[in-house]
C-alpha cells in the first residue's frame, strides 16, 4: 500500500513537472514579443491642428499639408475642431488639447478674450507652444503666425476693384461685428488703396454674421445707397448671403463684387460668375509650414520664431480664370 502511494505521488510530480516545463518554454522562447506600442505613443511628437471649420475645402487643404509634413518627421498629428463656427465648441477643444499636454498646438486664431486667456496663460503654464494659422491673434502671445498677409490681400482686392470700376463710385465694405484682427487687416489694406481716389466713396455694413442678419444689413444699405456700384465682403462667410440679397433686388452682373477664398461658397459663386474676384490663398502651404516650424521649435532649431509671422502666397483669381 505504501509503495503504491509513493508511485502515485511520483507520477503526479512528473505530470506537474512536464506542464511547468512546457509553460516556461512558451514564455521564454525566442519568438515571444511584448505587446506592440500604439503608434501615437511611439511618435516623437504629439501635435494637434484645431479649427472652427471642419470639413471645408480650405481647412481640408490646411490639414492635408500639416499631415504630410508631420509624417515626414515621424510626428503624430490630430485634427480637431467644430462645425459652423461654433466658438464654444472650438474653445473646449483648445482647452482639452492643453490639458492633454500636447507637444504643440497649431490653431486657427479666434480674436476673443477667452482664446487669448487660454493661449497666454493655460498653454504657457504647461509649456505648450502655440502657432496660429490662417487667422492671426498677435496679442495672444502665440509663438508665431503662418498664413496670408491680410493687409496685402486687402490692397490686392482694392487695386483690382479700382481697375474694374474706375476712379468713381460707391463701394460697400461688408464686415461682421467681431472685429477680428484678420478682418481689420483686410479692411485697412482696402482703405489704404481706395482712399487715394477722391471719387470713390466707402460705406460700411456691419452684421452679426447669420444669413438673416446679413440680408437685413444689405437691405438697409441698398435702400439708402441706390447708386452703389461695388461690394467687398471682408469676411468670406458673409459673401453668399450678400450675393443672394443683391440678386433678389436686381441683376448681379452690373455690380463689382469681391471676397476671399476661406469660405466653401466663394469659389462656387466665382465659377457661376456671380462675383468678380477672390483672393486665393495657399492653405496646404500654411499646413506644411506651420507643422515644420512647430517641429523646428520643439527640436530647438528655430528659437525664437519670427513674431511677425511667416506669410504664404496670395493671388487674385477673377471669374474668367475660374476652372
Amino acid at each position: 500500500m505504501r509503495k503504491t502511494i509513493v508511485v502515485l505521488l511520483a507520477a503526479i510530480c512528473a505530470v506537474l513537472l512536464y506542464f511547468t516545463s512546457a509553460s516556461a518554454y512558451k514564455v521564454f522562447r525566442a519568438d515571444w514579443r511584448l505587446p506592440q506600442t500604439p503608434l501615437q505613443e511611439s511618435a516623437e511628437y504629439r501635435l494637434v491642428l484645431i479649427t472652427q471649420e471642419l470639413e471645408t475645402p480650405f481647412w481640408d487643404k490646411v490639414g492635408a499639408g500639416a499631415r504630410e509634413e508631420a509624417a515626414k518627421h515621424g510626428a503624430m498629428l490630430e485634427i480637431w475642431g467644430s462645425y459652423n463656427n461654433d466658438a464654444d465648441e472650438f474653445l473646449k477643444k483648445l482647452e482639452i488639447a492643453i490639458h492633454s499636454r500636447m507637444d504643440g498646438i497649431i490653431v486657427q486664431g479666434l480674436d476673443t478674450d477667452a482664446f487669448k486667456e487660454l493661449v497666454k496663460y493655460k498653454a504657457a503654464s504647461y509649456g505648450i507652444p502655440v502657432i496660429t494659422v490662417a487667422n492671426d491673434v498677435p496679442d495672444s502671445l502665440r509663438r508665431t503666425y503662418v498664413g496670408s498677409d491680410q493687409f496685402e490681400a486687402g490692397r490686392t482686392i482694392a487695386r483690382q476693384l479700382a481697375a474694374d470700376m474706375g476712379q468713381e463710385g460707391t463701394v460697400i465694405l461688408l464686415r461682421d461685428n467681431g472685429n477680428a484682427y484678420y478682418q481689420e487687416q483686410r479692411l485697412d489694406g482696402i482703405r489704404s488703396i481706395l482712399e487715394a481716389y477722391p471719387g470713390i466713396e466707402l460705406q460700411y455694413a456691419e452684421t452679426q454674421g447669420s444669413r438673416e442678419q446679413v440680408i437685413a444689413a444689405m437691405q438697409d444699405l441698398m435702400n439708402h445707397s441706390p447708386d452703389v456700384q461695388a461690394f467687398i465682403a471682408a469676411n468670406a462667410n458673409l459673401t453668399a448671403a450678400m450675393v443672394q440679397e443683391i440678386g433678389r433686388r436686381s441683376r448681379v452682373k452690373p455690380y463689382h463684387i469681391y471676397s476671399f477664398d476661406d469660405s466653401p461658397d466663394t469659389l462656387t459663386l466665382l465659377r457661376e460668375g456671380l462675383i468678380d474676384g477672390i483672393i486665393e490663398q495657399s492653405p496646404e502651404e500654411m499646413g506644411r509650414i506651420s507643422t515644420a516650424l512647430m517641429i523646428d521649435w520643439l527640436e530647438g532649431r528655430q528659437i525664437p520664431l519670427k513674431t511677425s509671422g511667416y506669410h504664404t502666397e496670395i493671388r487674385l483669381r477673377k471669374a474668367e480664370d475660374a476652372p
